[in-house]
């Protein structure tokens, strides 16, 4: 590989090095590229990059523009000055796509039954079979620790009392798998929330939010969060705190931990109520964190920054902006972004090389080729 330095310090190097960088360098010598888009390369690479926590100290923001139709994102850093930011991302499809997560930099995304798998960095995505049911299902995407595999989760329902269908993609082997032991002991007894807007991915686990119908004389319905494991493929039901009936809420991870958001009026005034589960599949350490006072401009919650700061969605059209609140000092900042349509997020994101030794892959039913 080099005739001045050892193969093993050459690695060391480049598994220090960007990915960008990474990526001009495949042309450097037939052994480079074949090192650094091995899978083996790409693991260890990551890992290195996740052990530095200012390689995580990006954000991406997604918005869609409904003028122009057309998805927008843009990269942030993550600090409380948010001095730097305002650097576009490359969006490589023409359509509006519906995000359904992101782990590491890599983002999932669906439209008409269609999933993809998307790494801005390396500008590279791939479709996704489409081995699966077209039913009424909750989609998460998450990272399996275990086996370093990125995984896509369905979870199909029905509104009869069927069994759940649980489906999952390996992106190692690029297929789907049923696992229909996995939810056996919860039928029929679940179905979908469609009050929950937003799902999450926390500590190797996908959680979202479901309807648990108790059989009890007048069948009560508790909102409850189904937590699927990512390596030991076994589902946890955990009950919700108690908010009302008809309240639209998110989850979202906080600290490592399960938070759910949600909006109610007390007082005929709208108040944004963050409550954090301490324990993990402890119904009793539900904690109220933040109660927030919503002025009328305020639509919802978006995400958290490192510094327990919030991101908030303002205003409404054209006016809707992007801010940061601090829920010790209750102050609002601008972040100068306009123009926030009601899908909005922020994720977390890391430059890495993921994709990179996968090949092009082309859905012979659609006729539709990726990268």
């Amino acid at each position: 590989m080099s005739n001045y330095l050892p193969d093993e310090v050459v690695r060391a190097i480049l598994y220090r090095l960007p990915a960008k960088s990474l990526i001009r360098f495949r042309c450097v010598s037939k052994s480079w590229n074949s090192l650094i888009t091995s899978s083996t390369f790409i693991d260890s690479h990551l890992t290195q990059s996740l052990s530095h926590p200012s390689n995580s100290n990006k954000l991406i923001f997604r918005h869609y523009d409904i003028t122009a139709k057309v998805e927008h994102y843009k990269f942030i850093h993550n600090d409380p000055s948010f001095d730097q930011y305002h650097q576009n991302v490359e969006f490589p499809l023409a359509s509006c796509f519906r995000l359904i997560g992101s782990v590491n930099g890599l983002f999932c995304l669906i439209q008409d039954e269609q999933f993809i798998l998307w790494n801005p960095c390396i500008r590279k995505f791939i479709t996704l079979p489409r081995d699966y049911d077209h039913v009424l299902y909750h989609s998460v995407f998450g990272f399996d620790a275990r086996t370093n595999d990125y995984k896509v989760v369905r979870i199909a329902y029905s509104y009869t009392p069927k069994p759940l269908l649980v489906e999952v993609y390996f992106l190692k082997e690029g297929s789907w798998r049923r696992k229909a032991s996995a939810a056996a002991s919860l039928l029929p007894r679940i179905s979908h929330d469609i009050r929950c807007r937003r799902v999450a991915f926390i500590n190797g686990a996908v959680h979202f939010g479901v309807r648990d119908c108790v059989n009890t004389p007048r069948l009560k319905v508790c909102p409850s969060v189904l937590s699927f494991d990512l390596s030991d493929e076994v589902f946890h039901m955990t009950a919700l705190p108690k908010f009302r009936a008809k309240t639209d809420y998110d989850i979202f991870g906080f600290r490592g931990s399960l938070a759910v958001v949600y909006i109610e009026l007390v007082d005929n005034k709208r108040c944004c109520f963050i409550w954090v589960m301490k324990e993990c599949g402890v119904v009793k350490s539900w904690t109220k964190l933040f109660t927030i006072n919503l002025s009328g401009e305020f639509r919802r919650v978006l995400g958290f920054q490192k510094n327990d700061h919030i991101f908030m969605q303002a205003g409404l059209g054209k006016n809707e902006r992007l801010c940061s609140y601090d829920p010790q000092s209750q102050q609002l900042k601008n972040l100068g972004f306009y123009g926030w349509q009601s899908n909005a997020c922020a994720v977390y994101y890391v430059e890495n090389l993921v994709l990179l030794d996968k090949p092009v892959l082309f859905d012979k039913q659609n006729g539709e080729l990726s990268n």
